[in-house]
C-alpha cells in the first residue's frame, strides 16, 4: 500500500525547501523528494550576494544547508536520491511514482528546477569531465594557474567567473550577443580584472583536444573570422532547460517546456502546483522561488481543507 501524505514536494532547491517549511508549519504531513542532494543550483554557487539578509554574501551550499535544516526542524520528511518518474492525477488524490517507490497525496508542489543547457558543439560531450564543466565551484580548483574560457556573459557566467579567478591564470569570456546581460555590478568587477578578456558577439564553434581540452575555436559573428584560443578548461553557462520530463502530457507547459501556472501557482491540474525555475515566468532567482513557494504552500493548505471538508 502506498504511503499517503498531505503534500509531496518534488525538488530540494530553495523553492522546494521553502514550501516544506510552510506546509510543515501548517502541520501538513509533507514529503520532499530530491533526485540528488538538496540545494539545487544555488548550492553549486560560490558566493550569493543578492539574497536579502546577507550584506557580505553567503556561500550557496551554506545557505541551502540552512534551508534544509529549517524544513526538517518543522517536520518535512526529505528523501534524497529518489527521482520522480511520473505523477498520476486521480479523484482528489495524486499518485507519485519514483525510481524507488510509489506515494499518494492530496497535493503536489513541483519545484524540480532546471539543468544547464548544452551547446552541442563538437568536443563538448567528448571532453565533458576532461576540461568541459558546468560548475565552477565544483571544478574550479582543478584549473589552478591555467587559462580557462567561460561561455556566456549572463549572471551565472560572470558569478562563476569570479569564482574561477581565485584559481586560474586567465579567463576568456565568450558571449553570443554583442552585449552582456549580467548585472552591471558584476560586469564592472570582472572588467576591472586584468586577467579577463571579453569576446562579445562571438560564437563557440568547437572545443578541441584529444584526452583533455587544449583549445576552443570561436567565430566573430560580425566578420565571420575564426580564431583558436589555447585553454585548458571550458565552463558553459548559456541558459537552462526545465526539469519537466515527468509531467509532459499531464500539466500544461509553454513552448520552452516550463510549467504554466496562475498567480496561486496552480497548474492546469487541480492539486498540482509549480514554483521556482521550473515555472513559466521572466525572473528566476532564489528569492522569487521562495515567494512562489510560500504562495503555493498557502494555496495547497486551503485546497486540502476544502476537499477534505466536503
Amino acid at each position: 500500500m502506498s504511503e499517503f501524505y498531505d503534500v509531496i514536494i518534488i525538488g530540494g532547491g530553495p523553492g522546494g525547501l521553502t514550501a516544506g517549511i510552510y506546509t510543515s508549519r501548517e502541520r501538513l504531513n509533507t514529503l520532499l523528494l530530491e533526485k540528488e542532494l538538496c540545494g539545487g543550483l544555488p548550492a553549486t554557487t560560490e558566493l550569493i550576494e543578492n539574497y536579502p539578509g546577507f550584506p557580505d554574501g553567503i556561500h550557496g551550499m551554506e545557505l541551502m544547508a540552512s534551508f534544509k535544516k529549517q524544513a526538517e526542524r518543522f517536520g518535512t520528511k526529505i528523501n534524497e536520491f529518489e527521482e520522480v518518474k511520473k505523477i498520476l492525477p486521480g479523484d482528489k488524490k495524486l499518485t507519485v511514482q519514483t525510481d524507488k517507490s510509489e506515494y499518494q497525496a492530496y497535493t503536489v508542489i513541483i519545484a524540480s528546477g532546471s539543468i544547464p543547457k548544452k551547446l552541442n558543439v563538437p568536443g563538448e560531450e567528448e571532453l565533458r569531465g576532461k576540461g568541459v564543466s558546468y560548475c565552477a565551484t565544483c571544478d574550479g580548483p582543478l584549473f589552478r594557474d591555467k587559462d580557462v574560457a567561460v561561455i556566456g556573459c549572463g549572471n551565472s557566467g560572470l558569478q562563476e567567473g569570479e569564482s574561477l579567478l581565485k584559481h586560474v591564470r586567465s579567463l576568456t569570456f565568450v558571449e553570443f550577443l554583442p552585449y552582456m546581460i549580467a548585472e552591471k555590478i558584476l560586469q564592472e568587477r570582472l572588467q576591472k580584472d586584468e586577467r579577463t578578456t571579453f569576446l562579445l558577439n562571438h560564437v563557440l564553434t568547437s572545443i578541441n583536444g584529444k584526452d583533455s581540452v587544449s583549445s576552443i575555436t570561436v567565430k566573430n559573428r560580425e566578420t565571420g573570422e575564426e580564431r583558436e584560443i589555447k585553454v585548458s578548461g571550458v565552463f558553459i553557462y548559456v541558459g537552462f532547460l526545465p526539469n519537466t520530463k515527468f509531467v509532459k502530457g499531464i500539466v500544461e507547459l509553454d513552448d520552452a517546456g516550463y510549467i504554466i501556472t496562475n498567480e496561486k501557482m496552480e497548474t492546469s491540474v487541480a492539486g498540482i502546483y509549480a514554483v521556482g525555475d521550473v515555472r513559466s515566468k521572466t525572473v528566476r532567482q532564489i528569492d522569487t522561488a521562495c515567494g512562489e513557494a510560500t504562495t503555493a504552500a498557502v494555496a495547497a493548505a486551503h485546497y486540502i481543507k476544502e476537499i477534505t471538508s466536503l
